[in-house]
C-alpha cells in the first residue's frame, strides 16, 4: 500500500511541476498555435505535457501541410504533400516504445504517426497496443478499424476484454458488409442497457442503408432526427438517402437546416453538394464537395461523391483520381471501385473495367449491379460463359448459376491447366457458398479446401471451414446411432447432382 501511496505521489509531483507549462500550452493548442505550444512544453517530464509536446508538432505538420496543399495545389493532388515532421517523430517515438516509456495516448499518436507513413502493419500492432493501454479510447478503436481489411484479419487480433470491445466488433461488421452480425450485436447492445443511445440508432440506420433497405433506413433517421434534432453526425448518409429517392424538399430542408447548426463541418457540405447534384447543378455540387475535403482530406464520401459528380460533367481523369483517393482512404469502399469501372466502361477499356467491378464484386458478392456490370464486362471481352454465370447469380438462379460455374471448373480441370484463372476462385467461391446453404458441407468443405490455394479466396475459404465445422458441431448423433449398421430402411443422404469430388485433381 505504501508503495502504491509513494507511487501516486510521484505521478502527482511530476505533473506539479510542468502544470504551468501545460496549461499555458494547452491554451496554444486551442488557439491552433501549435508551434508555440510545442516550444513552452520542450523539457517537461510530465506524461501530459509530452503526450501534448508530441501532438503539437505532429497537427504543426499536418497544418502545413494542408496550408500548402491549398496554396499550390488542386484538391485532387493532396497526396502528393507530405508532412515533414512524421519521420522525426517515428524516430523519437520509437525509442520511446522500445523502452516501454509510452502510455496509451501517446501509442495512440505512434500508431497514426506510423499509418501515415504506410507502415501498416507496425500500426496495427502499437493500435492494439493502445487499446489494452487505454480500452476507453474510442479514437483508437476506430483507427484500427481502418486498418482491418478482412474477417480473418479481424479475428486475429488480440482485444482487451471490455465493454467497448462490443462496439467495435458491431462497427467492424458494418464495415465488413457483415450486416446480419452487425445487426445482432447492435440490438445485444440495446438490450445490455444502451437503448437510449443515438449512436446505436445511427448505426443500425447505416447498417440498412449499405444493405440497400432504403425504407427502413429512413424511417431510422427520421427517428434519430426527432430524439437528436441538432446532430450532424452521418446526416451525409441520410442526405444519400433521400438523393436516392428523389425527395428535393426533404433534402432541401435538411441542407438548410445543418447550414443554421454548423455550415463549416464535413457533413454539411457534403449534403449541400447533394442537393446540388440532385438538382442536375454538378459544378456547384463539385465545389462543395471540394470544400468538405479542405475541411478533412480523409473524407471518404466526398471522395467518392465528388467521382460522381465529374463523371457527370464527363471528366473522366479527374474522376479516375477521385476515386483512387477514395480507395486510399479506405479499401473496403465498394462504390469506389464501382465507379472506376463505370469510368474506364466509358474510356472503352474492358480489361481495367473487368478489373476494377471484380474488385467491387468482392465487396460486395450479392450485389446485383456489381453482378450485371461483370456480366456486361465479360461480354464486351467475348466470354459469354462467364457472363452467363454473371447474369444467373444476379438473377438469383442460383442453381443454374452452379451448374454453369461446375461445368467450367470440369472443363479446368479435365485440360489439366494450371488453377491460376481468377474465375477459378471465383467459381469456388460461388459454390462453397451454394452448398453451405442448401447443407450440403461436404462438397462446401471441399470447394473450401480448394479456395486455400488461391490468394484472392484463401481467407474466405478458410472462414467457410470454420462455419462448415461449427455447424457439424451442433449437430447431435447419438453414439449408439453412429456405430448401428444400416437397415434396409435407413434414409441415404441425397447426393448433389454437382458433385465436386468426381474431378478433384
Amino acid at each position: 500500500m505504501n508503495r502504491i501511496i509513494s507511487f501516486f505521489l510521484c505521478l502527482l509531483q511530476e505533473d506539479a511541476q510542468d502544470l504551468d507549462a501545460l496549461t499555458l500550452a494547452k491554451s496554444y493548442f486551442d488557439l491552433k498555435e501549435y508551434d508555440r505550444a510545442a516550444y513552452f512544453l520542450k523539457g517537461c517530464c510530465s506524461k501530459k505535457a509530452y503526450f501534448l509536446y508530441m501532438y503539437s508538432r505532429y497537427l504543426s505538420g499536418e497544418k502545413k501541410k494542408d496550408d500548402e496543399t491549398v496554396d499550390s495545389l488542386g484538391p485532387l493532388e493532396k497526396g502528393q504533400v507530405r508532412n515533414e515532421a512524421l519521420r522525426e517523430l517515428r524516430v523519437e517515438l520509437s525509442k520511446k516504445h522500445t523502452a516501454g516509456e509510452l502510455d496509451g495516448f501517446t501509442l495512440y499518436l505512434y500508431g497514426v504517426v506510423l499509418r501515415k507513413l504506410d507502415l501498416l502493419k507496425e500500426a496495427v500492432d502499437v493500435f492494439v497496443e493502445a487499446i489494452h493501454a487505454l480500452p476507453l479510447h474510442w479514437g483508437a478503436w476506430l483507427e484500427l478499424s481502418n486498418l482491418v481489411t478482412n474477417t480473418e484479419m479481424l479475428k486475429s487480433l488480440s482485444l482487451p476484454d471490455c465493454w467497448i470491445r462490443d462496439f467495435f466488433m458491431a462497427h467492424m461488421y458494418t464495415e465488413l458488409q457483415m450486416i446480419k452480425e452487425a445487426l445482432q450485436k447492435y440490438q445485444n447492445l440495446i438490450e445490455a442497457g444502451f437503448s437510449k443511445s443515438t449512436y446505436i440508432i445511427s448505426q443500425i440506420a447505416v447498417a440498412y442503408h449499405n444493405i440497400r433497405d432504403i425504407d427502413q433506413a429512413l424511417a431510422l433517421f427520421y427517428e434519430l432526427r426527432d430524439q437528436d434534432p441538432f446532430r450532424i453526425d452521418n446526416m451525409d448518409t441520410f442526405s444519400n438517402l433521400l438523393y436516392v429517392k428523389g425527395m428535393k424538399p426533404e433534402l432541401s430542408y435538411l441542407a438548410h437546416n445543418l447550414v443554421e447548426i454548423d455550415k463549416y463541418r464535413v457533413e454539411t457540405c457534403c449534403v449541400i453538394g447533394n442537393y446540388y447534384s440532385l438538382r442536375s447543378q454538378h459544378e456547384k455540387a463539385a465545389l462543395y464537395f471540394q470544400r468538405a475535403l479542405k475541411l478533412n482530406p480523409r473524407c471518404l464520401g466526398a471522395w467518392t461523391l465528388m467521382g460522381h459528380e465529374y463523371m457527370e460533367m464527363k471528366n473522366t481523369s479527374a474522376a479516375i483520381q477521385a476515386y483512387r483517393h477514395a480507395i486510399e482512404v479506405n479499401k473496403r469502399d465498394y462504390r469506389a471501385w464501382y465507379g472506376l469501372g463505370q469510368t474506364y466502361e466509358i474510356l472503352k477499356m474492358p480489361f481495367y473495367c473487368l478489373y476494377y467491378y471484380r474488385k467491387a464484386h468482392q465487396l460486395r458478392p450479392n450485389d446485383s449491379r456489381m453482378l450485371v456490370a461483370l456480366g456486361e464486362s465479360y461480354e464486351r471481352l467475348s466470354q459469354q460463359v462467364e457472363a452467363k454465370k454473371a447474369f444467373l447469380v444476379a438473377l438469383n438462379e442460383s442453381d443454374d448459376a452452379a451448374q454453369c460455374y461446375m461445368l467450367y471448373i470440369q472443363d479446368i480441370f479435365s485440360c489439366g491447366e494450371q488453377l491460376e484463372h481468377a474465375e477459378v476462385s471465383t467459381a469456388l467461391r460461388y459454390l462453397g457458398q451454394y452448398y453451405f446453404k442448401n447443407k450440403l458441407y461436404d462438397e462446401a468443405s471441399l470447394c473450401a479446401q480448394r479456395c486455400c490455394d488461391y490468394n484472392d479466396a484463401r481467407e474466405e475459404g478458410k472462414a467457410l471451414l470454420r462455419q462448415i465445422s461449427q455447424v457439424r458441431d451442433q449437430i447431435e448423433t447419438p453414439s449408439a446411432e453412429l456405430f448401428a449398421p444400416l437397415s434396409n430402411n435407413t434414409p441415404v443422404r441425397r447426393v448433389s447432382p454437382l458433385n465436386l469430388i468426381s474431378f478433384t485433381p
